[in-house]
């Protein structure tokens, strides 16, 4: 999850020159000597299994070929090391290969790795349950995308098992340019040791992940002359004014979170069921548009019959009461929605997965003090250390930060401009991005998976955001799930989106039925 205050302050990044300051002239110590005492970079680490498993009918042999990939600068010194996870078909051919990423900033690949994309998958009850403890249940994904693509699964630096090194600090890459700069370096670096330069190359990222997918597409283009052949959003992340409901003078967020409410308000039994679902979602769509946003436009000149309709229409769409509606001044905050919903039974809704629920000792406070759905992180870490070290024969030193470097996030640079350029802080937005590529590469498409339950990157928001910037509306395909930010959670949106992602894949690189 983001915090504003992440985005809307400046970090200055101390870079320390590191210089023995213990040698005097009398040592007679040379530049030379000085360079041999700094610190030794090894060859990369690597480990390579052989596997076979069927996928969607197709009876495949892969390598998983996981470690490191290093980052050099200008003088071709490495600065940082860059793990991967490679499932790589054991085929002469220029196979498609999508490079995957989770969010944060700060999360490593485990999310999409061991619950929506890799061939081995952690087991969690569909039903938004607590998935209680270990042991937990590791089992064959046959659904997944790996007979229409190679997938590597990225860990950004100070995630996972990637470091800076040698000459690099980590602060150097950790920052919205710094990190889509690394991360297309990576890819430029992969396609070169793995000589697939001629390969279809797809991007797929998750929250955070979106927003680095966008700005990577552009640093490829700009920088490495690389064209990507498709991108996949999964859970949206691009513009986040439309995914910021904490601001109280943030208009938008009090539209774009509208829809997700009332699906949230559907799935609790909040708000009439007789209709059907998706005829709801749209209208609670063309409330926000047509009816709630020109009133919070006009603010305290709004009539108050038009105030008491829309009162109406909330309680409608929300399942909110009008006490409720009218204090908050139309303006509901999606955060402070969780708790309110079902405030009566001492019961919050999830954050990042509505579905889920927690039974908290405030009942009083104005917002859940945890997210529900984070009852499912400690079945992930543990599934994929299990399956690191018991089926890739992955056994190292060095600890897999997940979650990240703790410092990550206090020293994140959110600002798009080189350290000491004026910037007035803004929402993060690398749509722009997205649009730049889009015009220069007129065969690039993006698919966008969203959850209906999704109170961090409302599914409307999606729309909202890649509906402008003169982005065309035949380049974006959208699917939508009953699921939340990792909709994969729910099993019938898994194969949903895996199937959705891969006849995606097919259709760009023309090997559709």
């Amino acid at each position: 999850m983001k915090s504003l205050t992440n985005y809307l302050t400046r970090f200055s990044l101390l870079v320390l020159l590191g210089l023995s300051t213990s040698i005097s002239a009398q040592t007679g110590a040379s530049e030379s000597d000085e360079k041999q005492a700094e610190q030794k970079v090894s060859e990369p680490t690597r480990f390579s299994s052989q596997h076979k498993g069927t996928f969607n009918g197709t009876r495949l042999s892969y390598t998983v070929d996981a470690g490191e990939t290093y980052l050099r600068n200008a003088e071709g010194e490495p600065t940082a090391a860059v793990f991967s996870f490679d499932y790589l078909v054991n085929d002469t051919s220029n196979r498609p290969v999508t490079f995957i990423w989770n969010g944060g900033p700060g999360s490593s690949s485990n999310w999409l790795h061991m619950g929506g994309y890799g061939p081995k998958r952690i087991v969690v009850p569909s039903d938004a349950g607590h998935p209680g403890a270990a042991p937990y249940t590791i089992k064959d994904a046959p659904e997944t995308i790996l007979d229409v693509t190679d997938m590597v699964f990225v860990d950004p630096i100070g995630t996972g098992f990637s470091r800076a090194i040698g000459e690099g600090k980590k602060e150097d890459f950790w920052g919205l340019t710094e990190d889509a700069d690394a991360m297309a370096a990576f890819i430029a670096r992969w396609l070169t040791k793995n000589n697939r330069w001629n390969s279809p190359v797809f991007l797929l990222g998750e929250s955070f992940g979106t927003t680095r997918a966008a700005a990577v597409a552009k640093v490829l283009l700009d920088d490495h002359v690389i064209n990507v052949n498709g991108i996949v959003f999964v859970s949206q992340a691009l513009d986040y004014q439309g995914s910021t409901p904490y601001v109280d003078d943030n208009i938008i967020s009090y539209i774009t979170y509208i829809p997700t409410m009332a699906a949230t308000a559907w799935y609790h039994g909040k708000v009439e069921q007789s209709g059907d679902f998706e005829s709801f979602i749209q209208q609670s769509r063309e409330f926000a548009i047509d009816e709630l946003l020109p009133a919070l436009f006009k603010g305290n000149e709004l009539s108050d019959t038009k105030r008491a309709e829309l009162v109406e229409q909330l309680q409608y769409f929300t399942g909110l009461s009008k006490e409720y509606i009218e204090r908050v001044d139309l303006r509901i905050n999606a955060f402070r929605f969780a708790k309110e919903l079902r405030r009566t039974e001492g019961i919050a809704v999830g954050l990042l997965d509505s579905r889920y629920t927690k039974d908290e000792r405030d009942d009083v406070a104005a917002r859940p003090r945890e997210d529900a759905a984070r009852a499912i992180s400690p079945a992930y870490k543990a599934s994929l250390m299990h399956y690191m070290r018991n089926e890739l024969g992955i056994d190292w030193h060095r600890s897999y930060l997940n979650p990240a470097d703790p410092e990550l996030s206090g020293k994140w640079r959110w600002s798009p401009l080189p350290e000491g350029r004026s910037w007035e802080p803004h929402y993060v937005n690398t749509t722009p991005d997205l649009a730049a590529v889009l015009r220069s590469n007129p065969s690039l498409k993006v698919m966008v998976g969203s959850g209906y339950y999704d109170l961090v990157t409302p599914f409307f928001d999606a729309e909202y955001t890649l509906n402008r910037h003169g982005i065309a509306r035949e380049d974006i395909v959208y699917h939508y799930y009953q699921g939340g930010h990792m909709m994969y959670v729910h099993e019938p949106a898994r194969k949903a989106l895996l199937e959705d992602t891969r006849q995606f894949i097919k259709a760009q690189t023309g090997t559709g039925d």
